[in-house]
């Protein structure tokens, strides 16, 4: 019977699961479960092996890709309330091998694998192999990670670049910043490129235009912006998306990015013609002195719906070769 691998891709707000053979990509199984309705990671696979057919072994190892720093051995998520230690967790399901890592380096390392179909160019530039290329992400939150890839070698770089402060690139996100100043004792981007940073968007521009706050949902917001019943959140949404442009803009002249900038996340592949028709892509290439440097490099939308476990199991595969080079 063929080694199953347990892939995970753990956000804060689903998990999704899946099963490959050893040392495949070809995913099988696939299941999304809500975070919330389980106490603990343990508990969300317990149930996810339950959904499988009795005929299957049970899995010798795992890649889980989860939304948090990965240091040592004890893992806490950012945006669910989520610990773990991971020697218990891989003793708990009597695994051979278990590699935790964080989710944006899973979906960082997917990107190699994804064929030309599974991307949507937005601007211009072209990747130029052998540089860095970034790949960033609204979801729950906003994750960020680098990859390189020269020849064979493939390098992935965990960040938490989602935390990076918020630079305000006119004077209504002066005033934007400052009305989040009031609610956070810092204002990273996350706060507003995320579900709940679109919510505080919205409550920012609605305060400012004087007008009532409901308490909406970020699924509230988009909605409404795209139905164009509502104009602060029509005003949220495409703030939003510029400032998007205007922190992956940034973050590509902090690593040179010429291989290429990828937004993927739960936001952003749903939203595709809004995004095009924004101001992204200018809000990108915006970077004075340094503009034609920044319009030179490519960005795409992942249109992948499940890159966080591609890539999971491309990094439990990298382990395996690797092992098998050290005999």
């Amino acid at each position: 019977m063929v080694d199953q691998i347990l892939l995970g891709d753990i956000g804060g707000t689903n998990a999704r699961f899946a099963l490959a053979q050893a040392g495949s990509l070809q995913l099988t199984h696939v299941e999304k479960l809500k975070g919330h309705d389980f106490a603990s990671l343990e508990a969300a696979i317990a149930e996810y092996l339950t959904r499988l057919p009795k005929t299957l072994s049970r899995p010798v190892g795992a890649c889980l890709a989860i939304a948090a720093p990965i240091e040592g051995d004890r893992v806490t998520m950012t945006n669910l309330a989520w610990s773990l230690s991971i020697s218990s967790l891989q003793a708990s399901l009597a695994l051979e091998r278990l590699l935790v890592v964080n989710d944006f380096k899973a979906v960082a390392r997917g990107i190699p694998e994804l064929m030309s179909e599974d991307l949507e160019k937005i601007g211009g530039g072209s990747v130029k192999p052998g540089h860095p290329a970034i790949v960033l992400g609204p979801g729950t939150g906003l994750g960020v990670s680098a990859l390189v890839q020269a020849g064979d070698t493939i390098t992935t770089i965990q960040t938490e670049g989602g935390h990076i402060g918020f630079a305000p690139s006119d004077s209504l996100e002066v005033r934007i910043l400052e009305r989040l100043w009031k609610k956070f004792d810092r204002v990273s981007v996350e706060r507003l490129l995320s579900g709940p940073g679109l919510v505080n968007l919205y409550e920012a521009l609605a305060a400012i235009n004087h007008r009532s706050i409901e308490p909406l949902r970020p699924e509230e917001v988009s909605q409404r912006a795209l139905n164009g019943t509502c104009q602060d959140c029509s005003d949220a949404l495409s703030r939003f998306f510029g400032i998007l442009g205007s922190v992956a803009g940034d973050l590509a002249l902090a690593v040179g990015a010429e291989g290429g900038v990828y937004l993927a996340g739960g936001i952003v592949p749903r939203m595709l013609e809004e995004l095009k028709a924004s101001d992204f892509r200018a809000r990108f290439e915006s970077k004075g002195r340094f503009s034609q440097y920044v319009a030179n490099m490519p960005t795409f939308v992942v249109t992948e719906p499940l890159p966080g476990l591609l890539g999971s199991a491309a990094l439990y595969r990298d382990a395996l070769e690797q092992e098998a080079r050290g005999k």
